[in-house]
């Protein structure tokens, strides 16, 4: 039988064990939450978000709160250019210099694969975060980007259900397939068409239409840049125009051909219907909207067809 000291004693062992054990898991805890911070799913989310890029600015707008955006591009409050320039009023817009980003003390920079390799160079060199977003020509594309950038905004959910939606909406508008689909063609500033590879033409598939420009283009009849000559269009005009801009949007040379007196007596003899650029330039969820229009379009064309 063990006296009042040897239990003492043993009292005190016990003490330094369990303190000993407690010091042990303070530590444990304490590395877990280490790695938690530091890892990407827990870390704090970006406040002072900027963006050079006019296809980025819409995605962020539907990303995150305005009040995490720092500064938008400034092409996000032109309307022959955005598709959201509401939501962007009031925002601060720049040019897209290195200084005036630095300026705005930034914690996450979106450029895009075309922004000044320059600023966007100075940008990396002086440690800002800078997330390069690549210009999605093609539905996948679209649900890539989106999931990058929420990934790099953490928001990873909202992410999804801009894809969700995005996919929705293209599922419950998308034509039935069709033999012998109406021709189209996009006719815009300058005479670019929209051909093979394009966001434009996926579009137009996906709504019930095909593309003459990707027949053009078959046969070489595309110029630089994916010009439509005048002479191709007036010799073979197809079953809908869609005409992205306003000759008053461009009050230079660009908009030249669609002033031409030749092209105005296509364009009056023509099915057309107005796709405006800023629905369609970007590679955005928003995009849906151009396949809902076109869609309701061809079904107008149909029943205008049977008709008796």
């Amino acid at each position: 039988m063990k006296d009042d000291g040897e239990r003492v004693k043993d009292g005190a062992i016990a003490m330094l064990k369990v303190q000993h054990v407690n010091r042990t898991v303070v530590r444990v805890v304490a590395a877990v939450a280490v790695l938690v911070a530091a890892s990407p799913a827990f870390a704090a989310k970006p406040q002072r978000i900027v963006s050079l890029n006019l296809c980025t600015d819409q995605i962020l707008l539907d990303l995150v709160s305005r009040q995490r955006i720092a500064a938008l591009s400034f092409l996000a409050a032109d309307p022959t250019m955005s598709s959201m320039v509401e939501e962007a009023r009031g925002l601060k817009t720049i040019q897209g210099a290195a200084e005036e980003v630095l300026a705005l003390d930034p914690d996450l920079v979106f450029v895009g694969q075309y922004s000044t390799p320059a600023t966007v160079s100075l940008l990396e060199r002086l440690g800002q975060r800078v997330v390069k977003v690549a210009m999605a020509s093609s539905f996948e594309e679209i649900r890539s980007v989106v999931r990058h950038m929420a990934e790099a905004v953490g928001e990873g959910p909202r992410g999804d259900a801009m894809i969700a939606d995005f996919d929705a909406r293209i599922s419950a508008a998308k034509a039935l397939p069709d033999s012998s689909p109406p021709t189209v063609m996009a006719m815009q500033v300058n005479s670019l068409a929209s051909g093979p590879g394009s966001l434009l033409d996926e579009v137009f598939e996906v709504s019930g239409f095909h593309n003459m420009a990707r027949d053009a283009a078959a046969k070489g009849l595309l110029g630089p840049g994916g010009r439509m000559p005048l002479e191709t269009l007036v010799l073979n005009p197809p079953d809908l125009l869609v005409l992205a801009n306003s000759p008053d949007d461009f009050r230079t040379v660009l908009g030249d051909n669609l002033r031409h007196p030749a092209f105005g007596r296509v364009a009056a003899s023509r099915k057309s219907v107005h796709l405006p650029m800023s629905l369609w330039l970007c590679g955005t969820p928003r995009i849906a909207g151009a396949v809902e229009t076109l869609v309701e379009t061809r079904a107008r064309m149909d029943r205008k067809q049977g008709a008796p």
